[in-house]
């Protein structure tokens, strides 16, 4: 099979050290991984052998791709469990994780997970808004798992917090069949400029 050939590197993925309920969730996050592979991508991811983080990188991992997981040394003993997955990158603490995924990553994408999944999805989102990067930011959204979060940001935009072009940061595929039999995700992750979002 031949693979397909990616305008991105390498891809940080945000996802939970849980796997959640639905086994749509696990087939999700081997998807993408596998996904990733295809196109020849490489993974940034949050560093754990666990939950959706731990499936996500295994399935890079055993499809040959590079695997780079950054994770402050206090969360070792409670997100790696047995040997790790590819590189594992130490740090100091959760702002140099988020900076160094960042740093080292052409684009986001988010899969379900909790407090920590969402945090580093919004942070992204906020330094493009503020002009830090300009880096693709992708939600999957499983099963409608976002459905709440994308309903705040079009309040929000509806209220006057967040800028029609400002909510167009963040683009979201519903479901994963058309995440990846019809590859719609790279087409849809677009660079967004500073001069394209209002402050």
């Amino acid at each position: 099979m031949e693979k397909t050939k990616s305008r991105f590197k390498r891809i940080c993925v945000f996802c939970g050290s849980s796997s959640g309920k639905k086994a749509t969730y696990q087939e999700a996050a081997v998807e993408l991984g596998r996904e990733l592979v295809e196109r020849r991508i490489d993974l940034v991811y949050g560093g754990g052998s666990v939950g959706l983080m731990g499936l996500v990188s295994q399935a890079v991992h055993d499809g040959g791709r590079h695997v780079l997981g950054v994770i402050p040394t206090s969360l070792m003993p409670r997100e790696i469990t047995g040997d790790p997955i590819g590189e594992v990158r130490a740090v100091s603490n959760m702002h140099q994780r988020k900076a160094e995924m960042a740093r080292q990553a052409d684009a986001f994408i988010a899969l379900p997970g909790g407090y920590g999944t969402l945090e580093e999805l919004l942070e992204v989102i906020t330094w493009a808004q503020l002009g830090i990067h300009s880096k693709p930011v992708g939600l999957l959204n499983v099963d409608g798992f976002y459905n709440s979060l994308l309903s705040f940001i079009d309040k929000a935009v509806d209220e006057g917090f967040i800028s029609p072009t400002a909510r167009r940061i963040i683009e979201h595929v519903p479901e994963q069949d058309e995440f990846a039999s019809k590859l719609v995700w790279e087409e849809r992750l677009k660079y967004v400029t500073e001069s394209e979002v209002a402050m």
